[in-house]
């Protein structure tokens, strides 16, 4: 079974200079499947024209640190909505959607609004949510609570401990591990991974923003949820088969994507 890789930026340089190549490595390197979540409002259209490939897959949404870039018209959920009814059966997840303390962007305040009603639409639409958290995991659950066990979704580029791990599986969320499992002196998240559940367990490389172990964000790619995979395996004793077979099918669970 191959791997899946569920959150790369295929639209960002260095990724997108040469889309087929990377794409390619990543086939050669045992991943089959690559979502590509959205940024902001502009990158929706650059998202769908990358997903048009075999086996890549779009989310699309509006990203905490761009809560203040509207659409046009300025009513997101419904020109979300309008955007994802026009891609068919394109879109497998409603994302990079969330909350996030650390940035001199938007604030809180201003990002919450912008983060439920995307919940909101991943509801009515049954589509699950790619979930960005810095720093406000209260304000992040507190609408999915609200919406009683309706909401399926993802914590991505997860690097917590297993006190937060305890959190979001009773909030019924899956966890993407990448990089940070990679890194001996990232404790925190390495003692996080230990205790998640691997029915709860999917890969991720966030290329071209998070590095694994001797490999600079920069240069991470898709094929790199190899490294990861193999690192996790390690780190909890378990077989690289048990690993690659359970995360691919969270992966396929979660998003719906279709057999292999």
């Amino acid at each position: 079974m191959t791997l899946i890789d569920t959150h790369c930026h295929l639209t960002f340089s260095p990724l997108s200079d040469d889309t087929d190549a990377v794409i390619s490595r990543a086939r050669a390197s045992g991943v089959g499947n690559i979502i590509v979540p959205a940024y902001d409002h502009q990158t929706w259209s650059e998202v769908l024209t990358v997903a048009a490939r075999p086996n890549i897959h779009a989310a699309l949404g509006l990203h905490p640190w761009v809560a203040d870039q509207l659409p046009p018209a300025g009513n997101l959920k419904q020109a979300l909505a309008e955007a994802i009814a026009a891609a068919g059966t394109g879109v497998v997840a409603i994302g990079e959607i969330g909350l996030d303390t650390k940035i001199e962007g938007p604030s809180l305040e201003e990002q919450i609004p912008v983060y439920e009603a995307q919940i909101e639409l991943a509801v009515d639409l049954d589509l699950p949510v790619i979930l960005h958290c810095r720093g406000a995991f209260s304000e992040l659950l507190d609408p999915i609570k609200r919406h009683g066990g309706k909401v399926r979704g993802v914590i991505h580029a997860f690097t917590r401990g297993p006190e937060l791990v305890q959190r979001f599986h009773a909030a019924g969320l899956l966890f993407g591990l990448g990089g940070g499992v990679t890194r001996e002196n990232a404790r925190k998240v390495r003692r996080g991974a230990k205790v998640i559940p691997l029915n709860r367990i999917v890969l991720e490389t966030d290329a071209p923003s998070i590095g694994v172990a001797g490999v600079r964000p920069e240069d991470t790619e898709p094929r790199h949820v190899a490294d990861v995979a193999a690192a996790l395996a390690e780190l909890r004793g378990d077989e690289l088969s048990a690993i690659t077979e359970a995360t691919t099918e969270n992966a396929m669970g979660l998003f719906n994507l279709p057999a292999q």
